[in-house]
């Protein structure tokens, strides 16, 4: 099933490559005509971004608090790297 984000992957070339052809079929420069492609790449992908941004639909569940988490052993210290 495809997305909107996949839509919009597919349309950043599309948009940069088309509207950058487009305008030079018409009778600008390649040179001038570049950077209109570019802004309408960066226009989608700024849609995507800040527009309609990538968020979960719910906020993550918080964990209940748990007095016991991060105690020490009995030796008061890592057991890493003791030999027995």
């Amino acid at each position: 099933m495809t997305g909107y984000y996949d839509y919009v992957l597919g349309l950043i070339p599309v948009a940069l490559i088309g509207v950058t052809a487009s305008i030079t079929l018409v009778g600008l420069s390649l040179t001038s005509a570049l950077p209109v492609g570019a802004v309408a790449a960066a226009t989608v992908m700024a849609h995507a971004m800040f527009v309609r941004n990538p968020v979960a639909d719910s906020a993550p569940e918080r964990r209940p608090f748990d007095g016991d988490a991060g105690e020490r052993s009995a030796g008061g210290g890592s057991s890493a790297g003791t030999a027995d």
